[in-house]
């Protein structure tokens, strides 16, 4: 068993270090990441410049770009074999409902689905690495159950939420949907200091939605929270509808 490990963390990431050391239990690893946080850059490739992957020496890839790239460039540039999986994360913050469309964390995993490689991204809806290391054995046994799945579903990424709470106090896991979250008062106007104006994105208030399976709802009430993601986004009940629209004329 090979497992590709990477993340948008950067290869510095406690994280990233906890996947790898869960992800040795079962196999070999090699641990393939941007050289620093690349939070939010979702599937994007660099290719208006060259990138470098530079060898660690612990045998670790540090790579000058994006999640995606890591993953493209391991699966077809770094690595000798194909990887039967790959894993990124672990992420420090959630990515739940639209997150993942941003997320760099699921991106990486999408980029191995791409590829022909199944994809798993796993975050931590806190920011506390001890209380993020307390998961050792729970990742350890989901790792297991993941890599001896034979039914691994094609073009499907697992994407999973660990609750903010120490695994003592986690109340099992749940199989879930994404929910939906509202972002406001997340664009910052300000002034630089030369009088120009410029705009932070971040922060603000978030408002989720979702119905009782949804993933933030039952991360919120202390459960990990499991979301099989399709890669197909086509939305077949409507193609009947859109056909109805006459669009040829």
């Amino acid at each position: 068993m090979h497992i590709l490990v990477s993340n948008d963390d950067g290869i510095i990431a406690p994280g990233i270090g906890l996947l790898a050391e869960v992800c040795r239990s079962v196999g070999q690893v090699t641990v393939v990441a941007p050289d620093r946080e690349q939070s939010g850059t979702s599937h994007s490739l660099t290719m208006h410049r060259p990138i470098r992957a530079a060898r660690r020496p612990d045998g670790a890839y540090q790579v000058d770009g994006t999640p995606t790239d890591c993953v493209l460039l391991a699966l077809n540039g770094l690595l000798p074999d194909r990887p039967h999986f790959v894993f990124s994360g672990v992420n420090h913050g959630p990515n739940m409902g639209e997150d993942v469309l941003y997320s760099g964390t699921v991106a990486a995993a999408m980029e191995g689905v791409t590829l022909g490689v199944p994809g798993v991204a796993i975050s931590f809806t806190g920011q506390s690495p001890e209380t993020l290391a307390t998961y050792k054995d729970i990742l350890t046994g989901l790792v297991k159950r993941i890599v001896a799945a034979t039914d691994f579903p094609p073009e499907t990424i697992l994407n999973i939420n660990l609750p903010d709470r120490p695994a003592s106090e986690v109340k099992g896991l749940r199989i879930t949907q994404l929910g939906s979250r509202f972002y406001s008062e997340s664009l910052t106007r300000m002034k630089d200091p030369w009088g120009r104006e410029i705009f932070w994105i971040g922060g603000g208030t978030v408002t989720w939605t979702g119905g009782e399976q949804s993933d933030q709802r039952v991360v919120a009430e202390g459960y990990i929270s499991l979301t099989p993601l399709h890669m197909d986004l086509t939305n077949y009940d409507l193609i009947e509808t859109v056909h109805g629209w006459d669009l040829e004329k």
